[in-house]
């Protein structure tokens, strides 16, 4: 592959294919750089790697930060896979540390007293959350959703829950993609907006009784990563059927609190700030 600056769809490949995309097949040698255990890379590391000019790298990065496939840390100036390439079912999760750890905190909370519940770990993809990691329960009914399942952000507990954890100005941007997404349900993203804050606000965490689908309840809080650059929701719900709002506030709320503690830093201020 020429190492130049080129973005154009109609450049051949290697071997003259027209139809081979060479910006797509760049993308995808910046998304294969990061190696198992190896968590986050500087743009000119990417570049010594593709071989490309740091210049391609850095448009072609910036691309992937804005669809939400790599993750900018200003800290540290280095990137992270986001959990848009989770979604696209690439095995990421070796470099999502968060979701190991995870792993014990969501099989505590399955020990309940009710053996239909199942929780998840999730990250923020665009105006989905993404499951990282999920305990089912091994009831014969239970929720059957696996890691990579996409919940959307605005309706489900555990996407309000990224939400509240946001500053404000994240959460703003958040409700802009949506409204030019969806511009005839305003309303209705401002008022999931506002519950969600509410919630949080009443009872330190967020509720879905219905919210995303009639037949599920489930309650959910923030979790933040230990550098306080990256938000997760983690939840705990099941059928509505055998999994009561009143069971879940009663039973499993303070333990879900504790949860996110467990695997929080200090968290920086979200809900407004």
């Amino acid at each position: 592959m020429q190492a130049d600056d080129q973005f154009d769809d109609d450049i051949e490949g290697e071997d003259g294919d027209r139809k081979f995309v060479t910006a797509l097949a760049r993308g995808l040698d910046v998304l294969r750089c990061f190696r198992p255990h190896e968590t986050t890379l500087t743009n000119q590391e990417i570049a010594a790697r593709t071989g490309l000019p740091k210049p391609t790298i850095s448009r072609l990065t910036h691309t992937l930060r804005r669809l939400d496939y790599l993750v900018y840390s200003e800290r540290t100036g280095t990137y992270r896979l986001g959990a848009g390439v989770l979604s696209l079912g690439y095995g990421v999760l070796s470099g999502m540390e968060i979701a190991t750890r995870a792993q014990e905190e969501l099989r505590r909370l399955c020990t309940g007293p009710n053996p239909n519940v199942t929780a998840a770990l999730a990250e923020m993809h665009r105006l989905s959350a993404v499951y990282m990691a999920v305990h089912r329960s091994q009831q014969a009914v239970a929720l059957t959703i696996n890691v990579g399942a996409r919940l959307p952000l605005l309706r489900s507990a555990i996407g309000r829950a990224i939400l509240v954890g946001m500053n404000a100005g994240e959460r703003d941007h958040v409700v802009r993609m949506a409204k030019e997404a969806r511009p005839d349900d305003a309303a209705e993203i401002d008022r999931c907006i506002a519950d969600a804050l509410a919630d949080f606000e009443r009872y330190g965490l967020c509720t879905g009784f219905g919210n995303w689908r009639k037949e599920v309840n489930g309650i959910a809080v923030p979790v933040f990563s230990l550098n306080g650059d990256r938000i997760y929701g983690l939840n705990v719900g099941g059928p509505a059927f055998l999994v009561s709002p009143e069971d879940l506030m009663t039973h499993y709320a303070e333990p879900l609190k504790q949860a996110a503690r467990n695997l929080s830093a200090q968290a920086p201020g979200g809900c407004g700030a």
